[in-house]
């Protein structure tokens, strides 16, 4: 009986993994083995960085809303507090476009919280 090798599934996967490999530099993406820890690296890092990035737009939006707060009188947090005691639900990110495109609108919504805070 002839030895199985099953070369064409075997042939597949590594094709498959040279492929995801593609673009990487030198024998990361011509070697298999290489390949594979490269490729295994990247995708673990993708996950992380996917995170990462979710937290750098947090903080770039509270950095805006932080400079807008500057130029009304009153800091980050008291306007925070301030609107969560006026319950305006409003998240960090649409706080950030209010700053930018619309500074009458953010000096209201100041207005409102500074007057919740007294």
């Amino acid at each position: 009986m002839p030895r199985a090798t099953n070369a064409p599934a075997s042939r597949k996967r590594r094709k498959r993994r040279l492929e995801c490999a593609k673009g990487f530099r030198g024998s990361r993406s011509k070697l298999f083995r290489m390949a594979t820890e490269a490729v295994d690296r990247a995708m673990r890092l993708a996950t992380v960085h996917r995170k990462h990035k979710k937290r750098n737009y947090r903080a770039l939006w509270i950095i805006r809303v932080t400079a807008a707060c500057k130029q009304n009188g009153i800091q980050y947090s008291r306007l925070i507090e301030g609107m969560v005691k006026a319950n305006m639900r409003l998240n960090r990110k649409m706080l950030a476009e209010i700053a930018i495109h619309d500074p009458e609108g953010f000096t209201v919504i100041v207005k409102e919280a500074k007057a919740a805070l007294s």
